[in-house]
């Protein structure tokens, strides 16, 4: 089936074009050296003698965050030299920031046509592929094969979507997964599915998630009475936050807002929308309900960091802003997990939310999390809501009762401590295909 995926593969280029130039020319940095999606890898280094070379792609924010444990790990370790590649330009902003010291080089990962690949790969030769997530790029992974390159996918999950996809054409779909080498699964539910696919038996290990082993640096209480200052929100009150939301999840965010101070709650909300491309559309929705605001992306609030007057404050701040996540949640009583309510479902992480001991709040939509959302509600460290009124209810429960707060903030907590060390796992597994 790949010479179907080869044919096929340019003319879906082609018409996704114009998709990829209104994208570089609305987050700008999005065409910084776009030749490399065509397999241009700039300059590497000539491979060293008795080191092995691994090629990482990790597709975006989330995975360039989970993977520091590993590339942390290769470079105490030595013996090891990585090639990081990304897909979005926030990941690639991301791993130009933290990873410079820990590669050989960072870029973004080719279109997946035979062209394209091959010069990439010519020009890496890696000893090892690791994918991860529910990443599965085909003529990636033949490219492999054809050189007996082991490849390796680290967290790896199948959404729903994806799943049920991938059932459907199961014939068409094997001969292309049939060159990935182990799949380190996320969870035993994961593994089940990958199973179904036809992946033997003996390359599959669960590992579990290594986004459960993140380690947060938590900031002071001077960093957070600063933090706060900049964005524009009060220096007391409670702050309701949505994590990565998506489209109608801020409007059924700000009826919450409005809620709880009509139930004579004293707080604020901060939106962080997944895409922060999506600020005009949030502009737009907030100037039409007579609400203060402030995008984080337009600087520190006001003449200077300093809020003294809770009425200086704003009602809203927006942190349209790239690598800030892990300090706002800081700065959150109550947690939104984005892509969650109808018709939204797939879900964002709710990982660090629970890390950080704040209690959650979620949609239906969790199918990339379904498990871990499930445990999360099962030891009463979330709440799964069916619609934007109860999310309207449920925040002005959890806002209005600390100790509902503090307990669900610690379980949650509990929870993260009780599935530590996928890390440690997943390196023994990577460790066997480099030997």
């Amino acid at each position: 089936m790949l010479w179907l995926y080869r044919l096929l593969f340019l003319p879906a280029l082609l018409l996704s074009s114009p998709f990829y130039v209104r994208r570089m020319w609305r987050r700008g940095s999005y065409g910084e050296n776009f030749r490399q999606r065509f397999g241009g890898t700039g300059a590497l280094p000539a491979k060293t003698p008795g080191v092995k070379r691994i090629w990482l792609q990790a597709v975006s924010v989330g995975e360039m965050l989970a993977i520091a444990p590993l590339l942390q790990a290769w470079r105490r370790e030595g013996g090891v030299e990585v090639y990081l590649t990304t897909t979005t330009s926030t990941g690639y902003q991301v791993a130009r920031e933290r990873y410079r010291e820990h590669t050989i080089g960072i870029g973004y990962f080719p279109l997946d046509w035979w062209g394209f690949s091959a010069r990439a790969w010519r020009r890496v030769q890696p000893d090892v592929v690791i994918l991860t997530e529910g990443e599965r790029w085909p003529e990636h992974i033949h490219q492999a094969a054809v050189r007996g390159v082991p490849v390796v996918a680290v967290n790896a999950r199948l959404s729903d979507r994806s799943f049920t996809r991938m059932m459907k054409f199961r014939d068409a779909v094997q001969p292309l997964l049939r060159g990935i080498t182990h799949v380190l699964a996320c969870s035993e539910h994961d593994a089940d599915r990958f199973r179904a696919l036809g992946i033997a038996e003996s390359a599959i290990t669960t590992t579990g998630s290594i986004k459960l082993d993140v380690e947060i640096p938590v900031i002071s209480a001077d960093e957070k009475a600063r933090l706060r200052c900049e964005l524009g929100l009060p220096p007391d009150g409670l702050i309701l936050m949505g994590a990565s939301t998506w489209e109608g999840e801020e409007t059924a965010l700000v009826k919450a807002l409005q809620k709880a101070r009509a139930a004579g709650q004293n707080c604020s909300l901060l939106l962080v929308p997944r895409h922060a491309e999506r600020r005009s559309a949030i502009e737009l929705m907030l100037k039409g309900r007579a609400l203060t605001y402030h995008f984080r992306s337009k600087g520190v609030y006001g003449a200077k960091a300093e809020l003294t007057d809770q009425s200086t404050a704003v009602d809203v701040a927006v942190g349209d802003t790239t690598g800030e996540m892990r300090n706002f949640l800081q700065l959150a009583d109550v947690v939104f997990v984005g892509k969650s309510l109808p018709p939204h479902m797939e879900g964002q992480t709710p990982v660090e939310s629970a890390i950080l001991s704040r209690p959650i709040i979620f949609g239906p939509g969790m199918g990339n999390f379904r498990l871990i959302a499930r445990e999360l509600v099962t030891a009463g460290a979330a709440s799964m809501v069916a619609d934007a009124h109860e999310l309207a209810d449920q925040a002005v429960q959890f806002l209005s009762d600390a100790e509902l707060r503090a307990s669900s903030g610690a379980a949650g907590h509990d929870w993260h401590q009780q599935n530590v060390g996928a890390v440690a796992r997943t390196l023994t597994a990577i460790r066997a295909c480099l030997s």
